[in-house]
């Protein structure tokens, strides 16, 4: 593997902002300072660029195995190295479910042979399957998933006996989608009445509503308290959710933790009348209020991941009406793009988006020697000039599906280059011809 000297960057990391040069070698970084050498490395001047420790998104829907002709390991991890993101851990709700471990040790087997990025993979948890959960080490992935909802894949988890049996038996950090089943059936019956299939898009956040989550979300977290259980709750939509979550004690002995995606935090209802099934996603994007008071959360502490919910489907089946258009849309090449963005606008500082993108990803799932610059951690590594204006357009979406949510929006920030274990995943446009993605290690 090369040696990389990167001269005169400006880093982001650990609450500072600072000129530093970087020598990677042997897939970690050796050292951090300023007047670096080494005879024998790849110099490459950032001129003052950003670097950036490699983004860790926590939820991503790569869509393999089975379900192929929306996404693949090999495609979604190109497009999330194009963005800056480093490292993956993909959702259980693929054909077949890893919702054993040998499907599960499957999937580790097509990422070794396929990604661009490091990764891991959640288990699947089931009404059926708690016997083989138990049997599961704690160190083999990143962790659980429930689907205390409805799912694309079918995982819905619904019997109260089975859940708290869950709670009780992994000392991993269990994942939930949170939204309620029964609370979703009655709203969207009540529009099949009136508009039949082809309900308005702009009904989606009122069919699944603030109450669906809350009563879900609220629920869980009752049940994380009286098990002690580590509960993770994806993609918050509501402000009303944000009263369930605090930020009293450091995120490493925190329980229970909250995260916000790239689209909640862009997009709201209003949206709907231009962007229509193309930004419907589970949960839904709601009211600008829910919006404000998510940013809110992000920044004083109660939420504490960004992520983006990574779940491409084709235009052809995005396309359709309200009741058959799936939910999801590709994100993960535009996330630290999006936010770098919302920096731009004064919403959040650089210190702040690296640590609810790389670093606290990082702590809440015990992710070992990633999402920081130090030496003698993997180096995992993003390039981005700040000043680089740019516009989404199909001829520069590398997503299998070939669409994104942010076509014909223009971003002041761009990314160049992305190091993956210490090699060059992707340079201006070009992607590494070898994999450079690692199975992810834990320390628990």
């Amino acid at each position: 593997m090369k040696t990389y000297l990167i001269k005169n960057a400006t880093a982001v990391n650990e609450g500072k902002i600072f000129e530093t040069d970087v020598l990677l070698k042997s897939g970690r970084i050796e050292k951090l300072g300023r007047d670096l050498s080494n005879a024998n490395a790849t110099i490459i001047d950032f001129n003052g660029n950003y670097l950036f420790p490699g983004v860790i998104d926590d939820q991503v829907h790569f869509r393999e195995p089975g379900l192929t002709h929306k996404g693949s390991i090999a495609t979604e991890s190109r497009a999330a190295v194009a963005g800056g993101t480093t490292t993956f851990m993909e959702q259980p709700n693929t054909n077949p479910q890893t919702t054993t471990i040998e499907k599960l040790e499957e999937k580790f087997a097509m990422a070794a042979n396929s990604s661009a990025a490091n990764y891991s993979f959640l288990f699947g948890g089931t009404n059926d399957n708690l016997e083989e959960l138990k049997r599961l080490d704690k160190n083999a992935c990143s962790g659980v998933k429930l689907f205390l909802g409805s799912s694309t894949g079918n995982m819905l988890v619904d019997n109260e006996v089975v859940i708290e049996q869950i709670f009780r038996n992994t000392q991993m950090r269990i994942s939930a989608h949170c939204e309620d089943e029964t609370t979703i059936r009655e709203n969207l019956a009540k529009y099949k009445d009136q508009f039949g299939d082809d309900i308005p898009i702009k009904y989606h956040p009122i069919i699944r509503s603030e109450e669906a989550c809350y009563l879900s979300s609220s629920k869980a977290i009752a049940l994380a308290k009286k098990t002690g259980a580590r509960l993770h709750v994806f993609h918050l939509s509501t402000a009303k959710e944000m009263d369930l979550f605090v930020n009293d004690i450091p995120l490493k002995d925190k329980k229970i933790t909250a995260e916000v995606c790239i689209h909640h935090l862009w997009f709201a209802a209003e949206d709907y009348d231009t962007k229509g099934t193309l930004i419907k996603w589970n949960p839904a994007v709601k009211t600008s209020t829910d919006r404000d008071v998510l940013w809110k959360a992000l920044l004083d502490g109660r939420i504490d991941v960004v992520a983006t919910d990574h779940a491409p489907h084709t235009l052809e089946e995005k396309d359709n009406v309200y009741t058959k258009a799936p939910s999801g849309g590709p994100l993960v090449q535009h996330a630290l793009i999006a936010m770098l963005q919302k920096h731009k606008e004064g919403k959040i500082s650089l210190e702040k988006l690296v640590q609810k993108m790389c670093h606290n990803p990082a702590i809440l799932f015990d992710v070992k020697e990633r999402g920081f610059l130090r030496e003698g951690y993997y180096a995992d590594l993003v390039e981005v000039a700040m000043n680089s204006n740019w516009t989404v357009s199909k001829e520069n979406i590398y997503y299998k599906c070939g669409w994104s949510p942010f076509e014909g929006v223009s971003f002041d920030a761009q990314v160049k280059r992305t190091w993956v274990n210490g090699g060059l995943a992707y340079n201006q446009g070009e992607f590494a011809t070898e994999l450079l993605g690692e199975r992810l290690t834990f320390d628990r």
